[in-house]
């Protein structure tokens, strides 16, 4: 038995909903076990003992990875958080600590442009940066969306829960989820045993904020959970950016607000969303790494290359009149470029750029 997931387990049991108090303690002391053996002024562990002991069983029994905030796989960018959960229970397979994650919210009651707006970011993350892990929270309308197109996608997407591992809601997503759970996770601060409350979404939008890099509203009415997500990503300095709706419509409310009062950054493409965020696309890498085999070129031969990526097996006059090269100069070049196998003479004077 892992003691100190054991001992975190039970702490979360004596502190109740106090979390900064666990946070403190746990923190303070070094961990769940350092505070038990000190005995802090907690009351008696008994019961809680006996109840973490039954959920370590649960977790074994179910495949459920619990982690504690000394864990490496722990997201480290909620780890930052000042209210971040001492531990938490994971049952999947996507690393929580990818290089780019975002998560995406908004109302439970999305429109046809909600829906559109999900696929059409996502779709297009494909073809520019496919490595973003896609978080969420399994609820009703733009969670659900978000879920089964990154899934469609070949994207790992994770969903935070309100509730333990032993249950899943609303449980009409439970196909979803079992799909998550092979490609992505469900993943929450919860025991088994804890139902979905309503105080429990909105601490659950927390984990939702600070395990990403950006969060993203696409739809919501004046008021709504996805907006409590953006609030909280704003006071851990996270980026929020949010799809405009038109004039007037209910559900385009909540994004319109936050656009015009500057609490978050207007995006109508996942081209805004990488550019604003600094990522480097596919396409960027790979001209990146077409520079990188040809090193060490001079101005001159770097212009007969770019001339015969374009157009490739060009004889000699050719190129001297596309490049601009004097023939003689150009000779010499293409002598240099044969010797760092970078071009290849064929017959007829024409030369072969080597890829």
């Amino acid at each position: 038995m892992d003691e100190e997931i054991y001992y975190t387990i039970a702490l979360t049991r004596m502190t109740g909903f106090n979390q900064a108090m666990a946070l403190q303690l746990y923190q303070s002391l070094g961990g769940g076990k350092a505070v038990y053996e000190q005995r802090q002024d907690l009351g008696n562990w008994d019961e809680a003992l006996r109840r973490a002991a039954a959920e370590m069983e649960f977790i074994e029994k179910n495949s459920i990875k619990a982690m504690t905030m000394q864990d490496d796989d722990y997201p480290q960018r909620l780890k930052e958080c000042p209210d971040a959960p001492i531990i938490l229970f994971y049952k999947g397979e996507a690393d929580l600590n990818k290089s780019r994650v975002i998560n995406i919210v908004g109302t439970r009651q999305c429109t046809t442009y909600g829906q559109d707006m999900v696929r059409r970011l996502i779709d297009d993350l494909r073809t520019m940066c496919p490595d973003v892990l896609i978080v969420s929270g399994l609820a009703y309308g733009i969670d659900i969306c978000a879920h089964r197109q990154a899934l469609a996608d070949g994207f790992e997407t994770v969903g935070v829960l309100a509730h333990g591992l032993d249950q899943i809601y609303p449980h009409h997503h439970r196909a979803t989820a079992a799909e998550m759970v092979k490609k992505g996770g469900l993943l929450t601060e919860y025991m088994s045993q804890t139902q979905a409350l309503p105080n429990n979404f909105r601490q659950r939008n927390r984990i939702v904020a600070g395990m990403s890099d950006a969060t993203i509203l696409v739809e919501s009415a004046y008021k709504g959970g996805g907006l409590i997500t953006c609030r909280i990503a704003q006071e851990y300095g996270r980026d929020v950016f949010a799809f405009p709706g038109a004039v007037g419509m209910p559900f385009s409310e909540g994004c319109n607000r936050m656009i015009r009062s500057n609490t978050a950054a207007l995006i109508t493409s996942a081209q805004d969303l990488v550019e604003s965020m600094g990522w480097e696309t596919i396409a960027q890498k790979s001209e990146a790494v077409e520079r990188q085999l040809f090193p060490d070129l001079t101005e001159e031969e770097q212009k007969v290359v770019d001339l015969l990526q374009q157009t490739n097996d060009l004889q000699l006059n050719l190129i001297s009149v596309k490049a601009n090269i004097p023939i003689g100069q150009l000779t010499a070049s293409l002598f240099s470029l044969e010797m760092k196998g970078v071009v290849k003479p064929m017959a007829g004077g024409t030369y072969h750029l080597l890829k």
